[in-house]
């Protein structure tokens, strides 16, 4: 958060002037094209309700946003270390390369110098701005029905006993400890916007998160004590439904969700995330407005508190859920994808006119 900064409608003035006060203390990210400037951009300026303003480079590029090739944002931190220099030029000439550490060795640099540099520079690592590179390649791609597969993160699961030991880990529970016959059962599903855990019983979805999700060990955890321990892995059907469900989503061919939903939560967490199935694909509300719809006008924080504790992605849609100006807010799966989700639902709503 930018404690130490203006709010947004200043530092939207500050864009307009391109004040140079703000210089390597603030960044604008423009939503409507994915760019993230300096203030002092010299590009045209965007409306104010397409702009999200930081206070670090490293936040821009976790929002998903690219570099201004006008402004170059990161060209200070370049110009003062050539090995970050040289990565950067790599990375902007291939976005949707895997790399491993052995790869930066492979260049004749030092990986734990690497690491630091970048570390202290923007927050994160190469290999973690990297990763995100190819997720946005991917959320670029998607809404153009292409292939992803080279998109996906560096922790999607290979194989079944790969899925097992990162479930373990997260619940902090070896793998040999989980019920065979469980009443919860967990697998993965693969989508164009990178893995997912699905966890139901026979009945109905209780859990569907993208697997990078922070939330996801705490989330798994409840599950786990609701279920008083009895939560393995497999399949019953309503992962199977889903799964095909979604993978329609992605492809652009459907929006619609027949999956019997059982997420846990508080009576007013299920009411707002009962509204939230209200929106139709194609539209977005704000906190407010879905506090309205329930009612409660006095109730917008808590709404975007229970909007944030949503265990079911895309099927309950909190992804359409915009601040009040319209600008993206936060989203557990990444502001990437939020903009991805939208984007394939604008197909959705432009289908319906046509």
């Amino acid at each position: 958060m930018m404690f130490d900064l203006p709010n947004d409608d200043a530092l939207y003035a500050a864009l307009i002037a391109r004040d140079a006060g703000f210089e390597g203390r603030a960044y604008v990210g423009v939503t409507s094209t994915g760019v993230f400037c300096r203030l002092t951009c010299p590009a045209r300026k965007p409306k104010r309700e397409n702009c999200v303003f930081f206070d670090r480079v490293g936040l821009c590029i976790e929002a998903g946003f690219r570099a201004c090739k006008r402004c170059h944002p990161l060209a200070p931190a370049a110009q003062s270390d050539p090995t970050i220099s040289r990565l950067l030029v790599v990375l902007e000439a291939e976005p949707s390369r895997r790399w491993r550490e052995r790869d930066i060795a492979q260049m004749g640099l030092d990986t734990s110098t690497v690491r630091r540099s970048f570390k202290r520079q923007f927050g994160m690592t190469f290999l973690e701005m990297a990763r995100l590179s190819r997720l946005r390649t991917a959320a670029q791609i998607l809404p153009e029905g292409g292939r992803v597969i080279d998109a996906q993160m560096e922790a999607s699961y290979d194989s079944p006993a790969a899925f097992r030991a990162a479930f373990a880990r997260w619940l902090g529970v070896a793998p040999g400890k989980f019920v065979k016959d469980a009443l919860l059962r967990a697998d993965w599903i693969d989508t164009k916007l990178g893995p997912m855990i699905a966890v139901s019983d026979a009945q109905a979805l209780h859990l569907l998160e993208f697997a990078e999700r922070k939330a996801l060990p705490a989330e798994l955890k409840r599950l786990y004590a609701h279920a008083k321990g009895s939560l393995g892995f497999g399949r019953f059907g309503p992962i199977d439904q889903i799964e095909r469900e979604m993978n329609a989503f992605m492809r652009g061919t459907s929006a619609d969700i027949r999956t019997r939903l059982a997420p846990l939560g508080t009576p007013f967490h299920q009411e707002v995330w009962r509204r939230l199935r209200d929106i139709p694909a194609g539209q977005t509300r704000s906190y407010s407005e879905v506090a309205r719809m329930m009612q409660r006008p006095d109730a917008t924080r808590a709404v975007a508190r229970a909007n944030g504790a949503n265990p079911i992605a895309i099927a309950i849609p909190c992804h359409r859920v915009l601040a009040a100006d319209g600008a993206l807010t936060g989203y557990g799966g990444g502001l990437w994808r939020k903009q991805a989700l939208l984007e394939i639902e604008r197909g959705f709503a432009q289908a319906k006119k046509e």
